[in-house]
């Protein structure tokens, strides 16, 4: 992954991840892990720990842009991070405890990658009629009064899926906090999504270092085109229509997500 066309082919791919996660709030790790196992071959380990560094990074960017369009709810990002943060820790503790082997911890992080990934995908195939029944359920309804607690509820579920898989903050967080706070424009969902994913991912990513399942050598490449990727989506996202986007991304997710579970 070190020679120039290496270096150029992921830093290309880095770049329309960003924009991705910039204009649609989609997790980078639903699209970057995934491919970084199946089209270059990344094992799964070093796949996560690198994308969760890669993310750390490239969300802080995509942070300041959603900040200075006013597009971050703090408070919610706040009640996610209590529940995410947490969680992530506690999950890496568990896997480093448990002393896999190798191949052993590739599989596992491979299978589970598979697995939040098409549930990712699912997600987002059922995101408008997940809103309409969120507009008229009564029972969603009362349930909003437990919002804080129902937050940090969300976040310590994304937290162990993002720890062990990179996965989680974006497409299923999105849908969670689209249903928890009606409210909130898409752009705002997609910004405080971005926001809280920050503190998340740089915790997993340094759990990972530990683990010793980073490529640093990968993270620069791919940080060379997240970073302005992912900033110029994130000013654009008020602007693009994203349905169609969205569609094109389950497609490919799809074909990725089965290729992981067989």
């Amino acid at each position: 992954m070190t020679g120039l066309g290496d270096f150029g082919l992921l830093a290309v791919t880095g770049f329309g991840v960003g924009m991705v996660v910039g204009l649609t709030g989609v997790g980078g790790g639903s699209i970057m892990t995934p491919l970084l196992i199946t089209l270059f071959g990344v094992p799964a380990p070093i796949a996560v720990g690198t994308d969760l560094a890669c993310a750390a990074v490239t969300k802080t960017a995509g942070t300041l842009a959603h900040r200075a369009a006013h597009n971050i709810a703090f408070r919610i990002v706040v009640l996610l991070a209590l529940g995410s943060v947490p969680a992530a820790i506690a999950t890496l503790a568990i896997v480093a405890g448990a002393h896999l082997a190798p191949h052993e911890l590739n599989r596992l992080i491979k299978e589970s990658v598979g697995i939040a990934l098409l549930l990712s995908i699912a997600v987002l195939l059922l995101r408008s009629p997940l809103k309409r029944w969120g507009a008229c359920s009564e029972r969603l309804h009362a349930m909003r009064r437990h919002r804080p607690v129902l937050t940090m509820c969300v976040g310590c579920a994304i937290g162990a899926a993002v720890a062990l898989t990179s996965l989680g903050a974006g497409a299923i967080g999105a849908a969670c906090l689209a249903l928890l706070y009606p409210e909130l424009e898409p752009a705002e969902i997609a910004g405080s999504d971005i926001a809280h994913a920050v503190p998340l991912t740089a915790v997993a990513a340094a759990g990972h270092a530990c683990l010793g399942t980073i490529d640093f050598a990968l993270l620069i490449a791919l940080l060379a085109g997240g970073v302005p990727g992912i900033m110029l989506g994130s000013f654009g996202s008020r602007r693009v229509p994203v349905r169609a986007l969205r569609m094109m991304l389950v497609a490919t997710l799809t074909i990725a997500g089965v290729k992981l579970l067989t």
